[in-house]
This record gives structure tokens, C-alpha cells and sequence, in this order.
């Protein structure tokens, strides 16, 4: 048998080696995250202090505002570090506490959106009975739910990890820890790993893809229905929001992890990965904000209380509100 090393450390090739690149793409990548922060910042303060937004709809966006900030901060930090590193180097123990948190927050963010379609659905589907569907118990319950579910599925692929060597120097083709980047610089059998992959993707994949998706059929029928105008309308838009979330982060997610991995592909993987690392979590409070109502008209009392408190007069708050 050959004698192999084991290695310790691992190496990321970045966004790009071009040195003339990295200050630009520093500052442009450090200003989205800045956003992002505060974007997001702003949607849970809002909520929180906003009585006409403390509604399960909105505790569920509250909740996807958190996970936006802590799945952002996964990616962004390190490669905004990585940008003035000669060695862009990580531990095998940072790479793999990188990828279990990287899974926990990406597997809580799609089990919530399938709970903020079910939240959708009872609301146009079954607007009687929905106080009594949706209590705040409940609201509690589902998001526990989520956040059991995300703290399972990626201990199952850490533990796994864990059996793995790694003894050559091999860049992982992305800025961050990737669980299939990893499994490709390993120098054991990596079978059972990829195999648990499949079967969970499978599994759990799809019962999220299809919690998420089957209520909008029947809500598309339900929407299709309704004899008034408005009444369609204020449905279609209560829902538009979220439905773009939803395809935002799935179709770039697919195309990442199933389209064919070729060497030639990389440059395109990872623009891939950027988009739903990095400015997916940054455009999901702009859309939120931008084409919700209530929210926009949140935004604007809450300026104008921010302005009479500093001021003392707030003329345009009648125009804005009103």
C-alpha cells in the first residue's frame, strides 16, 4: 500500500487569483453583506415593533430574516478574509464546523418556506378557520420543528465526515467548505457519504420540495375561483413575494448541485454559489419590502416616528401613511 500523509489543512481557491481583482471584489462583496445585515435588521426590528405586523405571516418572515444573517455570515466573513490571504488555508475542523453550519441554516431555510406555503394556504384556502389553524402555539411549534430537522440532517453528514482522510493538497473549487467540494480532495472511499447524499436528498429533499410546492396548486385553484377582482388580486400579491423567494433560492441551488460538474464548469459554479450564498439572503428583504404593502407602510410610520422624535414635526408622514 502507499504510505499517505494525513493532512490537516485544506486549501480554497477563492473567487478569482487575479490580484488586481481582489480589492474591487473585496469592497463590492463587503458593501452586499453590509446590506444584507441591515436589510435584514430592519425587517425584525419592524416586526417586532410594529403591532399591525405580529401576525404568523410575519413571525415566519421574522424568523427568515434570522436565518438569512446567520447563513450569510456562514460564507461572506471568510471570504471577505480570504480576499487579502496569500494562502487562502482552512483546518479540516473549521472546513467541516463551516459545512455543518452551512447545512443547517440552507435545510432551515427551505423547511421554513414549505411552513410559510402551509401558512399561505390556510390563509387563502381556509380564511375562517385560520386564527384557529395558525396560533401562535402553533406558529412556535413549526418553527422548532425547522429547527430540529436542521440540527439532525447535517450532524448525519459531519459524523460521517469524521471517518474521512484527506492527504493531498488539492484545492476545493470554491470560496467556502462545500460538502461535495470536500468529498472530491478526500483520499478515502467516499461512497457511503455520496450515497447518504442521494438517499437524503431524496427523502427529506423531497418532502420539503413538495410541502413547499402542493399547497400553491391548490391555492392557484382556490385564487382562480373567486368571483371578485380584488379579492384575486390581494391573493396573487400575498403570495407573489414568497413564490419568488421560493424559485430565487431553488433554481439556483439545482443548478449548482445538478447540472453536469466539469472542470470547465467551474467559473460558472461558482457564480452559482455566490448567488445563493451570498445575494440570495441580501434580495429576500428587498423583495419582501419592495412588494408588501404592509410592510412598505410600516417602513414609513415607523420613519416618520423616527423624525418627529428628532425633529419634532413630520409634515409629509400624512402623504406617506395616508
Amino acid at each position: 500500500m502507499e504510505n499517505q500523509t494525513t493532512l490537516y489543512i485544506l486549501v480554497l481557491s477563492g473567487l478569482s487569483d487575479l490580484s488586481s481583482l481582489q480589492l474591487p471584489l473585496f469592497l463590492v462583496f463587503l458593501l452586499v453583506y453590509l446590506m444584507t445585515m441591515t436589510g435584514n435588521i430592519l425587517i425584525v426590528l419592524l416586526i417586532y415593533t410594529d403591532s399591525h405586523l405580529q401576525t404568523p405571516m410575519y413571525f415566519f418572515l421574522g424568523t427568515l430574516a434570522c436565518l438569512d444573517m446567520g447563513y450569510s455570515t456562514v460564507t461572506t466573513p471568510r471570504m471577505l478574509f480570504d480576499f487579502h490571504a496569500q494562502k487562502k488555508l482552512i483546518s479540516i475542523q473549521a472546513c467541516i464546523t463551516q459545512i455543518y453550519l452551512f447545512l443547517f441554516f440552507a435545510t432551515s431555510e427551505l423547511s421554513l418556506l414549505a411552513v410559510m406555503s402551509y401558512d399561505r394556504y390556510v390563509a387563502i384556502c381556509r380564511p375562517l378557520h385560520y386564527t384557529q389553524i395558525m396560533h401562535w402555539k402553533a406558529c412556535v411549534l413549526l418553527v422548532l420543528g425547522v429547527l430540529m430537522v436542521s440540527v439532525v440532517y447535517p450532524l448525519v453528514h459531519v459524523l460521517l465526515l469524521l471517518r474521512l482522510r484527506f492527504c493531498r493538497l488539492t484545492p476545493l473549487e470554491s470560496f467556502f467548505c462545500d460538502l461535495p467540494h470536500l468529498l472530491l480532495v478526500s483520499c478515502s472511499d467516499t461512497t457511503i457519504n455520496v450515497l447518504l447524499i442521494l438517499i437524503l436528498a431524496i427523502l427529506l429533499g423531497g418532502c420539503i420540495f413538495a410541502l413547499t410546492f402542493c399547497p400553491y396548486i391548490i391555492i392557484l385553484n382556490t385564487i382562480m375561483k373567486m368571483q371578485s377582482k380584488a379579492m384575486r388580486s390581494k391573493a396573487f400579491s400575498t403570495c407573489s413575494s414568497h413564490l419568488t423567494v421560493v424559485f430565487i433560492f431553488y433554481g439556483t441551488v439545482f443548478f449548482s448541485y445538478f447540472h453536469p460538474n466539469a472542470k470547465d464548469n467551474s467559473a460558472v459554479d461558482k457564480v452559482a454559489s455566490v448567488i445563493y450564498t451570498v445575494l440570495t439572503p441580501l434580495v429576500n428583504p428587498l423583495i419582501y419590502s419592495l412588494r408588501n404593502e404592509t410592510m412598505k407602510i410600516s417602513l414609513k410610520r415607523s420613519l416618520c416616528r423616527f423624525i418627529e422624535s428628532h425633529k419634532r414635526v413630520c409634515t409629509p408622514c400624512s402623504f406617506f401613511v395616508g
